[in-house]
């Protein structure tokens, strides 16, 4: 049996029913409940969903970046072939940086301030690698080359408040690039920039993939940055994933009607002067209390009783394309008209017929 054929053909990240719970509250918090995903070598997949839908406690477990004390974690999640629930604080020293590393949200925050962002690379390198300190600042050179930081040489040597934020942001993917790591995690990379800079960004991120072979999975609550750098997306809500699939399956195609709100509440350029943004109704659930049923049935115009009372199944619609929704055959939920009508406050959508 050829085992370096299978690693080479097994997915990069491979994560079975992860669940997360936070226990330091009043009440346990379920962050994330039984979401499994699978990214393979090269591919970029985006996590979607609003604030608090557990995109970004997805993205830190697979760093191991949670207070163990006081987080319960469930499921499997592999990278690499590694076991990353069960490593040790000296494998997740090795496997941070090395295999996975992470641009986090804000990179002032995330920068150490008492040092430049030259030494912060380099040191970096040093603790992961055998290298001497003249080579690592060499690379970290050419690092902030290839990710366009202009005078890179005089930039090395500023501390990050003397960067601007775009620039901050791509001295954050220069440093989390510093080891090659196999596995990227972006955690919303582009919030904190202007339209044009989160372009930019957007850019250097899909060619920096194409160009190293990188594997990204990139969180985001903004559907048009998914749809820019993606090769399948996943939309989360309530710690689950409730639909997955490519990128132009769930953009002409979605079959939750919570993707569908997604679409139909995002600004495009195809939009009529004076025309209003479409709105999802309500708020998310309280993960510390999650209704039995669906969590989106209080929020959705096609819920019924079953709805409310029963955890709807992935069901596989296409190779790849799954969606958790007792009405997937039933809605039609890629018509136009009953698309607009399920956001709109006093419009009564017509029902669509059961199969």
């Amino acid at each position: 049996m050829n085992t370096q054929g299978q690693a080479a053909n097994a997915p990069l990240v491979d994560m079975q029913e992860l669940s997360v719970t936070f226990t330091g509250g009043r009440a346990p918090v379920r962050a994330v409940s039984g979401v499994s995903l699978q990214v393979q070598r090269g591919e970029t997949v985006a996590l979607i969903g609003e604030s608090g839908s557990g995109k970004s406690v997805t993205l830190r477990t697979m760093l191991m970046l949670h207070d163990k004390r006081r987080t319960q974690l469930g499921g499997r999640l592999r990278v690499a072939s590694r076991d990353v629930l069960a490593m040790k604080d000296s494998e997740l020293f090795a496997y941070r940086g090395k295999v996975a590393s992470m641009i986090f949200q804000e990179p002032l925050l995330a920068l150490d301030p008492v040092y430049t962002v030259g030494a912060q690379i380099v040191e970096s390198m040093r603790r992961h690698e055998k290298i001497s300190a003249a080579d690592a600042h060499a690379r970290a050179l050419q690092l902030f080359e290839r990710v366009r930081i202009p005078s890179p040489e005089r930039r090395l040597a500023a501390y990050p408040h003397e960067m601007s934020g775009g620039m901050r942001q791509r001295a954050m993917i220069a440093l989390a690039l510093a080891c090659n790591p196999q596995l990227l995690l972006a955690d919303e990379p582009t919030t904190a920039l202007d339209a044009t800079v989160q372009i930019q960004v957007l850019i250097l991120l899909r060619e920096l993939q194409q160009e190293l072979g990188l594997s990204i999975v990139f969180v985001t609550h903004d559907i048009g940055a998914a749809l820019e750098v993606a090769d399948r997306i996943a939309v989360m809500y309530a710690g689950r994933i409730v639909e997955e699939g490519t990128a132009r399956e769930l953009i002409h195609a979605p079959r939750h009607p919570y993707t569908l709100a997604l679409l139909r509440s995002r600004a495009h350029g195809a939009m009529a002067k004076g025309q209003r943004l479409l709105t999802i109704a309500g708020s998310p659930p309280d993960l510390s209390k999650l209704p039995p049923g669906c969590a989106f049935a209080e929020r959705c115009r096609w819920a019924e009783d079953a709805c409310r009372s029963q955890q709807p199944p992935a069901v596989e619609l296409a190779p790849g394309h799954r969606v958790r929704c007792l009405r997937t055959e039933a809605t039609g939920h890629d018509e136009p008209a009953q698309a607009e009508a399920a956001h709109e406050p006093h419009a009564a959508p017509e029902a669509p017929a059961h199969p």
